[in-house]
């Protein structure tokens, strides 16, 4: 009891993954894992700040946050952190024209973005849009440019559908990285910029903040690196060796959302 009062001293806010923490993805739009519905209420009423922090890239922020009101959570558009939105601001910014490869249920978040004889490529999780024929041509336009730009929405390794496990993005970045020589920019987890983003929507320091995922790299280990504490999950994508992982190691394990929230209320102001 000691250890949690000490780990979690001083947490002012808490950055909460989406996949695999709140819900499992998948056929009719998936389902909440056990608890976690009232374990986000409860964190709502608490005094703690609250924001949603996902790589989620085939659906658009919108159509997410919609389904996720229609599996019970409190949750609205605003306070969710993703990386769509954050990558259409930096193509702006830099005068940016993308290649997407990119799923349809994400594609409406560029429908602002110029898209004509592009000067970059962006990748996100693609699902059955990342045939060879369509990998091959964002390998093109890559290779047709001076200075190649490849810019990738997270760059997890796989996640969890309700179906199974699922091959991510990262995969399909690394490819593109591979075979044009180059290293892309990732826009979400484990970017410190994405997490800076989020803390700075709620307010609180990174020293003060705690991210709850299950992904022990993308959410643990980049939490971490950006000086947050961060609890890794045992639902979603988690892996039993992740407790073991060689060069991470979580602030704590917890079963599920619900035992975290526990953790968190009883020692809020200790």
């Amino acid at each position: 009891m000691a250890a949690w009062a000490e780990r979690l001293a001083g947490v002012r806010g808490v950055l909460l993954d989406i996949s695999g923490v709140l819900y499992d993805s998948g056929a009719g739009g998936g389902a909440a894992i056990a608890g976690s519905v009232e374990a986000v209420a409860r964190l709502k009423r608490s005094p703690l700040k609250v924001r949603f922090c996902t790589n989620e890239s085939q659906k658009s922020r919108r159509e997410l946050v919609g389904l996720l009101q229609r599996l019970g959570f409190n949750i609205s558009e605003g306070e969710v952190t993703a990386p769509a939105p954050a990558t259409c601001q930096i193509l702006k910014e830099r005068g940016l024209r993308p290649h997407l490869l990119v799923h349809d249920g994400v594609r409406s978040e560029f429908d602002d973005i110029d898209v004509s004889n592009p000067n970059c490529v962006v990748i996100a999780d693609a699902g059955e849009s990342f045939s060879y024929k369509n990998m091959n041509r964002a390998f093109q336009v890559l290779m047709e440019l001076e200075n190649p730009v490849l810019i990738s929405l997270g760059k997890g390794r796989y996640y969890k559908e309700t179906s199974g496990l699922m091959l991510d993005v990262g995969a399909y970045m690394k490819a593109l990285e591979y075979a044009c020589g180059i290293e892309a920019e990732v826009v979400g987890k484990p970017s410190p910029e994405f997490f800076k983003s989020a803390l700075q929507a709620i307010g609180v320091e990174a020293h003060q903040a705690v991210m709850i995922g299950d992904d022990i790299v993308g959410d643990v280990g980049g939490a971490q690196k950006c000086g947050m504490r961060a609890l890794q999950v045992r639902t979603g994508k988690f892996r039993p060796s992740d407790e073991h992982h060689p060069e991470v190691k979580a602030d704590g394990y917890v079963d599920n959302l619900a035992e975290a929230v526990d953790l968190l209320l009883q020692h809020m102001d200790k």
